[in-house]
C-alpha cells in the first residue's frame, strides 16, 4: 500500500491505471450503496468510490473511517459520471474504484475544521499549528516558499554567486534592534548575540575575496512584533564586490521577474525610483504605495503667516503646514471626520484641521481665520473641487510626515483605492546617512553604521550631519519594504569616523569591532549588496495579510509559540551551570 501516485498527478490520462494514494480523510459521504471518500494529501483532493459488490472488505473499513483519519487506497482510475464531475476540483474528472482500503491511524475530532477560509482564533491555530497546516491554503503557502526559495538559489547560482552560511552565535551588536542574547557555560558572564543580519560576515567574506555571495539566512531581533515582523525571521542575503547602485538595481529587478514569473504575476522593469526626501515629502513615508493618488501638498508658504494660529505658529517654530484632498469625501458625516481627526490625534498630531467643499460654500471650522488669498493657495494647490474633503496638518516636519501618511493610507482603505492585484514596485534611495536621537542625545544610523555616505558629502560627516546622503536604497512593493541595502564603507578612515559620528570611542569601536577595522587595512574592495525579507515577500506573493500564514510554526504578537509552550521556564541546575541567577518581578 505504498504511494504510487499525489492526488493532483491523477487526471484523464490514468484512466484505467491502478494506484495507491495515501492521505487523510478530508470528507465522508454514506450514500446507501456507496461510500465516497475524498482523500487528501499535500497536492489536494480527489475522490474515492466504495462500492460493497466490489470489494466487501474495503466496504467494510469505509464504514469505520471517519475525518481526518490516515489511509491508504488502492484502486482504479475511473471517469466521473457525467452528472458528477466537480470543476472545482483539479481532480475533479476522475474517481478511484476501490479495491482495498486500509487505516493507517484513527484522528479524534479536530479543534476546527480543516478547510480554507476558516475564522478561528489565530492562537488556537497556531497551538494545533500541525492541523492548520494540513488547510490546502496553508499547505500551498508552504509549496509557494520552496518553490521562490529554490528559484532564489538556482537564480543566483546561475550569475555565479556562491552560498555560505554564516555563523549563528556572534557577538552582540550595539545598534539597532534589541539583540537576543545566549549565555556561554564555558565562559561564564558573557554571550553570544543571536545575528540580526549576516552584516559584518558578509563584509569579511567580501574583504576574502569572495565577490558575490549570497545566504538564505536565519535572523534574529527582539524588537516589539506585528504582522510584517516575527522575532526570527528568513532574510535573502547578497554581498557583490566592485560594484555600485545600478548592478543592485538591475540584479534584483531581474530576480523580481523571475520569481514573480512563479505565480503567473508579469511585472514591468525598470521600477520607477523616488528620493528619500520627495517620497516623505509627497506621500509621508519612506516605504510609499504608489498604487494610488491622494498626494501630500505642502501649504507651508501660503500659510505662514495665516490668523488662524496653529498654522502660523507651526511655520514659525519651523514647521510645515501640509493637506490631502480625499475627494469626493465632503459629504462625510462630522462624526466620520472627528473619526480621521482622533486617528491623527492617535498619531502625534495635536488636532485635526478640514475643509468640506460643498457647492455653494466652504465648510469649516477654520476659514473665518483665513483670507481670500490663503483660501484660493489652497484651492488651487490642492485642485479642490466641489464634493472633495481636504484635511490638514501643521507641526514639525516629522510629526506632519507621519500623521499625513497615516491618513493617507487610511483614506486609500475607506475609499478602496488600492488595487489588491496590482503590483506597484518602487526604488527609495537617497536616505540621510544619521539622524538625531532626541532621546539618546547623539546621531544614530538611519540604516547602518557601515552604510557608505556619498563621497561628495563626506567633509559634511563633521560639520553638518544631517545633510549627509548615504548610497542605501529600499526596494517597496505595495506600501511595504521588501528589501534594503546600501553600498559599503570599505576604508577604514570612513568608518572610524562614521563610529565618531554615532557618539562611539575609539576605545569601544575597537573593542565591538577591532577586528572589521583591521581587516579594511588589508586590501579591501568596494562592495555592496542588499537583504530581503523573504517572509514579508511571500506574505504579499501569497496575498496574505501576515507573515505568520507563510512561516511554518510562528511566534505569536507576543512572541510566545502556543505550540510548545515557548519561550518556558529552565531548571535552577541549568541556571546554575549558566552562572546565572533569575530575579523574580
Amino acid at each position: 500500500m505504498k504511494r504510487t501516485h499525489y492526488a493532483t498527478q491523477i487526471g484523464i490520462a490514468q484512466i484505467g491505471l491502478e494506484v495507491v494514494l495515501n492521505g487523510w480523510v478530508n470528507t465522508r459521504r454514506d450514500h446507501g450503496g456507496l461510500i465516497f471518500i475524498d482523500l487528501r494529501d499535500r497536492s489536494g483532493i480527489i475522490q474515492a468510490v466504495c462500492n460493497p459488490e466490489l470489494d466487501q472488505a474495503a466496504f467494510a473499513v469505509a464504514e469505520q473511517v471517519r475525518g481526518e483519519h490516515v489511509i491508504a487506497v488502492r484502486g482504479t482510475v475511473q471517469r466521473r459520471p457525467a452528472d458528477t464531475e466537480n470543476p472545482n476540483l483539479k481532480t475533479g474528472m476522475v474517481e478511484i474504484s476501490v479495491a482495498q482500503l486500509q487505516v493507517f491511524n484513527k484522528a479524534k475530532t479536530p479543534p476546527f475544521y480543516i478547510e480554507n477560509n476558516i475564522e478561528v482564533d489565530e492562537n488556537l491555530r497556531l497551538k494545533y499549528r500541525y492541523l492548520d497546516l494540513r488547510r490546502p491554503e496553508m499547505m500551498d503557502n508552504l509549496m509557494l516558499r520552496h518553490r521562490i526559495v529554490k528559484s532564489i538559489r538556482d537564480f543566483l547560482d546561475d550569475r555565479d554567486f556562491v552560498e555560505v552560511e554564516t555563523p549563528v552565535l556572534t557577538s552582540s551588536t550595539p545598534e539597532g534592534a534589541r539583540d537576543y542574547l545566549v549565555p556561554s557555560r564555558v565562559h561564564p558572564g558573557r554571550f553570544y548575540g543571536l545575528p540580526q543580519s549576516p552584516q559584518i560576515f558578509k563584509q569579511m567574506l567580501m574583504v576574502a575575496g569572495l565577490d558575490k555571495y549570497f545566504q538564505i539566512a536565519r535572523c534574529f531581533r527582539d524588537e516589539d512584533l506585528r504582522a510584517d515582523r516575527q522575532p526570527e525571521f528568513t532574510q535573502l542575503d547578497m554581498e557583490m564586490s566592485f560594484i555600485d547602485e545600478e548592478d543592485v538595481f538591475s540584479l534584483v529587478e531581474e530576480l523580481m521577474t523571475v520569481l514573480f514569473k512563479q505565480i503567473d504575476r508579469p511585472i514591468k522593469t525598470p521600477f520607477p525610483r523616488i528620493r528619500y526626501d520627495e517620497a516623505m515629502a509627497r506621500y509621508g513615508s519612506d516605504a510609499p504605495d504608489l498604487r494610488f493618488g491622494l498626494e501630500i501638498v505642502d501649504l507651508t508658504e501660503i500659510l505662514k503667516d495665516a490668523q488662524f494660529k496653529v498654522f502660523s505658529q507651526a511655520v514659525q517654530n519651523g514647521g510645515v503646514v501640509r493637506a490631502i484632498n480625499a475627494r469626493g469625501c465632503a459629504s462625510w458625516t462630522r462624526r466620520e471626520i472627528d473619526e480621521m481627526g482622533k486617528m491623527a490625534v492617535d498619531n502625534g498630531a495635536k488636532g485635526m484641521a478640514w475643509i468640506a467643499c460643498t457647492e455653494n460654500e466652504l465648510k469649516s471650522p477654520i476659514t473665518k481665520f483665513l483670507n481670500q488669498a490663503e483660501i484660493d493657495g489652497i484651492m488651487s494647490a490642492l485642485d479642490a473641487k466641489a464634493g472633495d474633503l481636504l484635511l490638514f496638518g501643521a507641526d514639525s516636519v516629522a510629526v506632519v510626515n507621519r500623521v499625513m501618511g497615516f491618513l493617507r493610507l487610511e483614506l486609500a482603505r475607506r475609499l478602496k483605492l488600492a488595487e489588491p492585484q496590482e503590483l506597484n514596485f518602487t526604488w527609495v534611495y537617497d536616505f540621510p546617512l544619521v539622524e538625531y536621537d532626541d532621546e539618546e542625545e547623539r546621531y544614530v544610523a538611519v540604516h547602518h553604521m557601515f552604510t557608505s555616505p556619498r563621497p561628495e558629502d563626506i567633509e559634511l560627516l563633521e560639520t553638518e550631519p544631517l545633510k549627509v546622503k548615504a548610497r542605501a536604497y529600499d526596494l517597496v512593493l505595495n506600501g511595504t519594504e521588501i528589501g534594503g541595502g546600501s553600498i559599503r564603507i570599505h576604508r577604514r578612515d570612513w568608518q572610524e569616523m562614521m563610529f565618531a559620528r554615532v557618539g562611539m570611542s575609539m576605545e569601544e569601536a575597537g573593542e565591538k569591532f577591532g577586528y572589521m577595522l583591521e581587516a579594511f587595512e588589508y586590501g579591501t574592495p568596494p562592495h555592496g549588496g542588499i537583504a530581503f525579507g523573504i517572509d514579508r515577500l511571500l506574505m504579499i506573493m501569497a496575498g496574505r495579510q501576515s507573515i505568520r500564514d507563510v512561516i511554518a510554526f510562528p511566534k505569536t504578537q507576543s512572541a510566545a509559540c502556543p505550540l510548545t509552550g515557548a519561550p518556558s521556564r529552565v531548571s535552577s541546575r541549568q541556571l546554575r551551570e549558566l552562572a546565572l541567577k533569575v530575579k523574580e518581578k
